[in-house]
This record gives structure tokens, C-alpha cells and sequence, in this order.
């Protein structure tokens, strides 16, 4: 159900511009998703969500551009996502961690305390371990959604 709601989101939020969550409830609702304000605070935060000025003045909710450049990256470059207790593993193609790094670093997720690259490989220390399974959870659905086409 989140799934399909933050897909839903983001549809919404590329078709029109949406100033605010109760205007964003109501066109979520209007597709048959009901959704709390509370929910939806958690939604927004969770895809990263920013309100910015539009050419015509209009303030709407947006994806920050680094944070398309990280699904970008990541369906292209991630092949693996493990962790272990708080420490993220990512395996990618050849020659591309360093520059999926300096994206992941981009972004400032929460719960991240750095991150180190080689060649192939990416190690992320995690605050915790409910951090890092949290994250390896989004990096997961990352790759997953961009080899779906959702950016």
C-alpha cells in the first residue's frame, strides 16, 4: 500500500502543482487512497520531497534534483544491497562506487554517519542497526523501482 501511494505521489506531484498536503490528500483521495496527514508527513519526508518556486511563482512540491540523480545512479550502478548490524553494503558494476558515493553523500540521508568507496564496492557506517536496515530498505526499492522505469 505505501508502494503504490508514494508511486501515486509522485505521479501527482509531476501532473500539477500541489501547495499543500490537504490539497495532496484530496487528489490522492480522488484515486481511491486514503492517506492521514500525519502519513503523508511521513510520506513527504521519506521521498524527499522539497517545496519549491515554479516559473509562474507557484510554490509546489518537488523532487530535489539529487535525489533523482540518486535513483538515476542507482538503477544503472547498484547490482547488491546487505548490511550488517549497522554497516551498509552496496555492490556495483565496476568503476562506478565512487561515483554513486559522492550521490549517496549528496543527499544527507539520516542516519548516516559516512561512507567509504573503492572500485565495486561501498561501505556505509550506519548510527544504527535500525538505521541500516532502514536504508538498506530504501536502496533496495531504489534499484528496484529505477529497473521499473520510476524515477
Amino acid at each position: 500500500m505505501k508502494n503504490q501511494r508514494h508511486e501515486a505521489i509522485l505521479e501527482i506531484i509531476a501532473e500539477k502543482p500541489v501547495a499543500t498536503q490537504e490539497m495532496l490528500i484530496q487528489l490522492l483521495s480522488e484515486r481511491g487512497i486514503s492517506a492521514t496527514q500525519a502519513t503523508l508527513s511521513r510520506d513527504i519526508q521519506q521521498l524527499s520531497l522539497v517545496k519549491h518556486r515554479d516559473e509562474n511563482g507557484i510554490y509546489r512540491y518537488t523532487i530535489p534534483q539529487s535525489a533523482v540523480e540518486e535513483k538515476n545512479i542507482f538503477s544503472e550502478a547498484v547490482i547488491n544491497v546487505d548490511y550488517a548490524m549497522n554497516t551498509i553494503v552496496l555492490k556495483c558494476r565496476a568503476g562506478m562506487a565512487q561515483g554513486t558515493c559522492a550521490t549517496i553523500d549528496s543527499v544527507h540521508h539520516d542516519g548516516i554517519v559516512g561512507t567509504i568507496a573503492g572500485d565495486d564496492t561501498i561501505f556505509i557506517l550506519a548510527r544504527s542497526e535500525a538505521d541500516a536496515k532502514k536504508l538498506a530498505k530504501k536502496f533496495r526499492s531504489e534499484i528496484f523501482s529505477g529497473k521499473q522505469g520510476i524515477v
